[in-house]
């Protein structure tokens, strides 16, 4: 069976959970922390990564392609290539150009440090450019890509609350405000899977920050 390491407060890693619970695949969860992983299936010590019947995989990225070209059976993907491609897109804008940007400001925003003044003003413009970007790409009818729920669909789930809460933190304000990001996440909400997804991450964050308080 496939085993998935990382843990619950890792977006990235959800980002991977949820396409596999969204696909119905049987795996097993392996807690791995940051500084704990496993060299051989993490080099650079990121999570998630997993654990293969032909060996270990890393990148979440790679891993979406890895589980949908395993595991055909209710793709999300489409059979399309430009509407594949598409999906590959948003993806990419997402994480890319969305997500680490964003990342940037996360010390600041979730785990009491501090981000420079000279930093929040650069990535600001920035984020602002990209955000619209990314507007004019993404569909939200009712899915980023269109009618269906597609790997886009996992990335925008995981990463986007986490975005638009550093932004509201940082600069006082949803950047992410102008597209129709709150309705789209409330759809996605019911969904069963981003319902599980979502409360292991509240516990699993939790428990993250308990760690971290404790090697204070």
């Amino acid at each position: 069976m496939l085993k998935l390491a990382g843990f619950a407060a890792s977006n990235y890693y959800n980002v991977v959970k949820l396409a596999l619970l969204e696909k119905g695949v049987p795996f097993e969860e392996q807690l791995a922390w940051l500084g704990e992983t496993d060299p051989a299936a993490s080099p650079l010590g990121k999570v998630p990564y997993a654990i293969t019947e032909h060996g270990p995989i890393s990148e979440s990225t790679v891993l979406l392609e890895y589980v949908e070209a395993r595991y055909p059976e209710r793709p999300l993907l489409p059979a399309d290539p430009y509407l594949a491609a598409k999906v590959r897109e948003l993806l990419r804008y997402i994480e890319l150009h969305l997500e680490l940007t964003a990342r940037n400001l996360y010390p600041e925003a979730f785990f009491g440090g501090k981000v420079s003044d000279s930093l929040k003003q650069k990535l600001r413009p920035q984020l602002e450019k990209n955000i619209a970007a990314f507007g004019k790409l993404a569909r939200f009818s009712p899915f980023i890509a269109g009618e269906r729920f597609t790997l886009a669909d996992c990335a925008a789930a995981m990463h986007l609350p986490v975005l638009g809460g550093a932004c509201k933190i940082i600069y006082g304000e949803d950047l992410l405000a102008a597209l129709p990001v709150k309705d789209y996440l409330k759809r996605v909400g019911e969904r069963p899977a981003v319902q599980k997804v979502n409360a292991d991450r509240k516990a699993g964050t939790e428990v993250m920050l308990a760690r971290y308080q404790s090697k204070a």
